[in-house]
């Protein structure tokens, strides 16, 4: 007969002393249970005493964590969390630099305990811990771990980042603008700034007042800081108010954080985070990878105002640029004389140059977006590039046969589609890597990507040989041709003309029939019988691979306030998949994990359903976020007896689809991910076409007619065998 399910088997360990094997009834007080062990090793003041997990992060048992609780779990008795915050704030506010060094090391480790950081908080204590780095006469380690534990226990929440004082903040910034500091303690003072920008719009401004872009671009050679300085440039830029983010200076390596648009498209910056960021002799891991796809984010971002503007035809120094831009496509010709004349030739020349409104061809400028942001990107190339600019006018204004491409009207629809392949205006996606290295190899890289984009839109028309009729048909070509390439992630302009080249529109014909021809099949009454017949196969063979996934595991982020400070866990399927073992890491694995080093399982015939997206408990916790959306499409939840849940955030499409099929195959119910059926119709048409070339009793006549007339019809007998 099975135990109740309110009773779970434990150890519990005490330093000295034989384990005692206990079963805990989740029903009695937990100050009950805890008199009983103590009574059991003759421990008088059991109201002295908690409960703590031996493995993991030791965290302290309550009477709300305590459901976590599994059989087989191994606990150890300690010191209650009130006696524990007591003694430390004493020890670290001793004399003896030794004791106090000790104090402050065991406080770093426990400060992540949330009931542990709440009876410290509730003592006081990070106002010592203030107090502490104020007076700076912490140095080294001490110093470090001071600022880690003060880190630690800020990020629970219990108390707003608006209650830290001016001086500490000066302090903490003298450490990243001192030029010999310890990594650990520039690590830690720069999340402790970036926090502090993110929490509180008060302490954004004295931030911003403290630190120069300069000072923080003499940390980005470090590899060990350059995650840590980038992230706090992106708090900085994300919080600026929109006016200061768009103002220019003329020396930006000496201003304030709060200007960081001119920074941002200075070259210094760029190139310093291109030469020892993105082409260091270091790999870079997912975090920088985040931070580089926020920055590249915001940067563009800064665009938004220009694209969201419209055009008012009745300011003249909006209008001037019109008339900039047909001087120099037409070489500044003598304007007529007459108003009439004039006008004549001005709408003229608007028509050539591809303009929808000939006659007031501001009014193409009055939708946003793109709005203004089209406009911004024709005076570009025409002024940078100003030879490209000639030729693509001339050379379609001058053709008779209805086959021009108005370079206008293309200009303002290629500048729409930009904005929404690279997400101009939306924030940053949490979780997401998406850069593009590429975009940090010139100052002005948006307008160059234009410039590059809108010569493949007049070589791609003139390759389908459109009219205007075709003018969509041309756009959804050069979307595709677009997004094509920046999957391949040129690594400069120059490459992505280079991948632009290999993708003309043959090429994307010939791309487009591959993928039909894998995708779609073919119709026939002998396909389609071949088809059904082979997918319970692929179906069959594409669950064994699910499941062999979720037995190699997987790694998954533990979502916090602060991403460098997350920590890791793993989870993956027994061999024999009746059993998902899962445990907490320090940090993310190199391979697969062992069984031995995963805590925790949950037998599968105790799993009753997976569910995913909104569905999700964790995510309806975090649903008002709005930087959640991706992490809420990568959510699922594995739902077991007796009402409990284990929650995963994937750490992208690909696992997300692999899990959920996979445990989906598990409970013996349909895998619907669109990565099954991408599969299914990929190895299917693999099989058919391996099958078909294998055929026997092909009937052909033994010559063909020398030239029919009419096509010939062969006749041909399939064996599926």
């Amino acid at each position: 007969m099975p135990p109740p399910s309110d009773i779970v088997k434990v150890a519990i360990e005490w330093p000295g002393a034989n384990a005692q094997l206990i079963e805990m009834d989740q029903k009695r007080p937990l100050s009950s249970i805890i008199r009983e062990v103590c009574d059991g090793w003759s421990l008088s003041g059991s109201e002295q005493f908690a409960l703590r997990y031996a493995d993991g992060p030791q965290l302290y048992i309550t009477e709300q964590s305590r459901g976590d609780i599994k059989n087989g779990t191994i606990l150890r008795l300690a010191i209650s969390p009130t006696r524990a915050a007591r003694q430390l704030l004493e020890r670290i506010q001793s004399h003896g630099i030794d004791a106090r060094l000790e104090a402050l090391k065991e406080l770093a480790k426990l400060s992540a305990d949330p009931t542990f950081a709440a009876e410290f908080i509730n003592m006081e204590g990070i106002g010592t811990l203030a107090r502490l780095v104020e007076s700076g006469t912490h140095f080294g380690e001490m110093l470090a771990f001071t600022l880690t534990a003060f880190l630690e226990l800020m990020d629970h929440g219990i108390v707003s980042w608006d209650l830290i004082s001016l001086s500490f903040i000066k302090q903490i910034a003298g450490y990243v603008n001192q030029p010999m500091v310890d990594v650990s303690i520039l690590q830690r003072s720069l999340a402790i700034l970036e926090s502090m920008v993110l929490n509180s719009h008060s302490l954004y401004h004295r931030v911003a007042q403290e630190i120069t872009v300069g000072q923080l671009i003499g940390h980005l050679s470090n590899q060990e800081i350059q995650t840590y300085a980038i992230a706090l440039i992106n708090a900085l830029f994300l919080k600026a108010p929109e006016d200061r983010r768009q103002e220019e200076y003329t020396n930006p390596l000496e201003q304030h954080l709060t200007e960081m648009a001119s920074s941002l498209a200075q070259k210094h910056l760029r190139s310093i985070i291109l030469n020892h960021v993105i082409r260091g002799n270091r790999p870079i891991k997912a975090e920088m990878a985040h931070q580089l796809y926020v920055l590249q984010v915001l940067t563009f971002n800064l665009l938004e105002e220009r694209m969201m503007t419209k055009m008012d035809p009745n300011d003249q120094a909006q209008r001037d640029i019109i008339f900039e831009l047909r001087r120099i496509a037409f070489d500044g010709e003598n304007d007529p004389t007459g108003t009439e004349k004039r006008k004549a030739m001005y709408t003229k020349d608007y028509k050539m140059l591809g303009f929808t409104n000939h006659v007031n061809p501001a009014m193409d400028f009055t939708q946003t977006p793109p709005g203004m942001l089209a406009l911004d990107n024709m005076l570009y190339l025409a002024k940078v590039h100003q030879d490209t600019y000639i030729r693509i006018v001339l050379e379609n204004s001058s053709r008779e046969d209805k086959h021009e491409c108005p370079f206008g009207r293309c200009a303002i629809e290629l500048t729409r589609m930009l904005c929404e392949i690279l997400q101009v205006g939306e924030l940053p996606n949490e979780g997401c890597n998406d850069y593009h290295p590429m975009f940090f190899t010139h100052d002005r890289a948006w307008e160059e990507f234009f410039c590059v984009c809108i010569q493949l839109l007049n070589k791609t028309w003139k390759e389908m040989r459109a009219t205007a009729e075709d003018f969509n048909k041309v756009m959804q070509v050069v979307r595709e041709q677009i997004t094509r390439a920046l999957a391949m992630k040129p690594s400069s302009i120059d490459q992505l003309k280079t991948k632009l080249r290999g993708l003309n529109y043959s090429e994307i014909l010939r791309l487009r029939q591959s993928e039909r021809m894998s995708q779609d099949d073919f119709q026939s009454p002998p396909i389609i019988e071949l088809r059904e017949r082979i997918q319970p196969e692929i179906l069959e063979l594409i669950k064994q691979q699910r499941l062999n996934r979720l037995c190699e595991g997987s790694c998954f982020r533990k979502l916090g306030n602060r991403r460098r400070q997350e920590k890791f866990w793993f989870c993956r399927l027994s061999l024999n998949h009746k059993v998902l073992h899962y445990g907490d890491l320090d940090e993310s694995p190199q391979g697969e994990v062992p069984f031995e080093l995963l805590s925790d399982k949950i037998p599968v015939s105790d799993i009753k359903s997976v569910v995913t997206g909104k569905d999700c408990p964790h995510m309806k916790e975090k649903s008002a976020l709005k930087q959640n959306k991706e992490v809420l499409e990568l959510a699922f939840s594995v739902l077991y007896d007796p009402d409990e849940t284990l929650n995963f955030v994937a750490p992208n499409k690909y696992e997300y689809c692999i899990w959920t099929d996979g445990l989906c195959a598990l409970l013996g119910r349909e895998m619907g991910s669109d990565l099954t059926r991408s599969d299914l119709d990929t190895l299917i048409s693999m099989e058919m076409k391996l099958r078909l070339l294998d055929l026997e009793n092909i009937t052909i006549p033994e010559a063909p007619p020398p030239v029919p007339k009419e096509p010939s019809s062969y006749n041909f007998t399939y064996n599926y065998s």
